[in-house]
């Protein structure tokens, strides 16, 4: 089956998100414990003493060096970094009080996220002010808990060392891991306030392109609310809570085919809003959820695709130096020009 590319421009309501550089959110604790200020030094030798006699080693260790947390100190013991009479100690065991422990600090995880790492970046544009980015699925964004590396962010500080006197080494912006596209990079501070004050002003605009399970109506909008799933914190979910913010997504349907002799539809989608998660969940929200979506997907239907089929395929701002207006246009990554081809549906061009 093949389509004729509209122009959403024109055929969706005027749309784009607000963000904020402070609300960037990858979904995920930030590993970081107050008070836990655990940096690279030399070992710090502890000889107990009686009065700790039948104390968990943790314990004895936690309240001798208090300035680290006491969950890092039993990641330390775990990883064999405290050593009790020269041998390696446990979480778990009883201290007699006569004891020398050796105690090897080890640098917290957040420490190393700002370092610069040598990997392949597309580079769709770049000039003295912004950088625009085609994001390969599987790299992530922003170091956060279980990635503290290999992130976009550590391939920017590499490529520009410069980026290490902007905040968030320029990211204004954010796609989720598995998610493909187009992301803007400011280069300097005065472009990175910019950018975050057209996103705060919804003139920046981003058109996704989301292979969905199922025959949605031709077009529509989903205004809903969105907040933390009550139960899971990694998911996001439409919600009524006081805390919920507005989020709203804008919806076209544009070919239709069949998946594993499944009905799929290639959606174009235009967002108001800038919540993490967003077109996953309110797809998924009205019944339609994306292909491949392990998070907010039917399971039984994974082996169609290893991610979620979503593509951010157009961005359009305002330059922060020119004033003028820019757009730029992605072509579908292989595997997801590869997955509408077994669908019947003819690739955007």
């Amino acid at each position: 089956m093949s389509f004729t590319k509209p122009n959403l421009a024109e055929s969706l309501p005027d749309a784009d998100f607000e963000a904020n550089i402070d609300d960037i959110d990858d979904g995920v604790d930030d590993g970081v414990e107050d008070g836990d200020a655990a940096t690279a030094s030399a070992p710090i030798v502890l000889q107990l003493t009686p009065d700790v006699c039948g104390t968990r080693l943790d314990k004895v260790v936690s309240s001798l060096v208090p300035q680290y947390s006491r969950s890092r100190i039993q990641q330390w013991i775990e990883a064999g970094h405290v050593t009790v009479d020269g041998k390696p100690g446990t979480t778990k065991m009883t201290t007699y009080g006569d004891e020398t422990v050796i105690v090897l600090p080890q640098p917290a995880p957040d420490e190393q996220a700002f370092k610069a790492e040598d990997m392949p970046l597309d580079v769709v544009y770049e000039d003295a002010a912004i950088i625009v980015i085609n994001k390969p699925a599987g790299l992530v964004v922003h170091p956060a808990a279980g990635n503290w590396s290999g992130t976009l962010l550590n391939g920017l500080l590499f490529r520009w060392p410069a980026l290490v006197g902007v905040p968030r080494a320029g990211i204004v912006h954010r796609l989720d891991k598995d998610t493909s596209g187009l992301m803007v990079v400011a280069k300097t501070l005065e472009a990175q306030t910019d950018l975050v004050r057209q996103l705060q002003a919804r003139t920046v605009k981003r058109q996704y392109l989301a292979l969905v399970w199922g025959s949605p109506q031709l077009n529509g909008t989903v205004d809903s609310p969105m907040a933390r799933h009550p139960r899971d914190r990694i998911k996001m979910a439409v919600s009524e809570s006081l805390i919920a913010k507005p989020a709203v997504t804008h919806y076209q349907r544009l070919a239709t085919g069949l998946l594993d002799r499944r009905p799929v539809s290639l959606m174009g989608c235009r967002l108001e809003t800038g919540r993490t998660h967003q077109i996953r969940v309110h797809m998924q929200s009205l019944g339609f959820s994306l292909v491949g979506d392990a998070l907010y997907g039917k399971q039984h239907l994974m082996p169609a695709f290893p991610r979620q089929a979503l593509q951010a395929s157009r961005l359009g701002l305002i330059h922060p130096t020119t004033g003028k207006a820019c757009e730029w246009f992605a072509p579908l990554p292989d595997d997801f020009a590869a997955l509408l081809e077994r669908a019947g549906i003819s690739a955007p061009e």
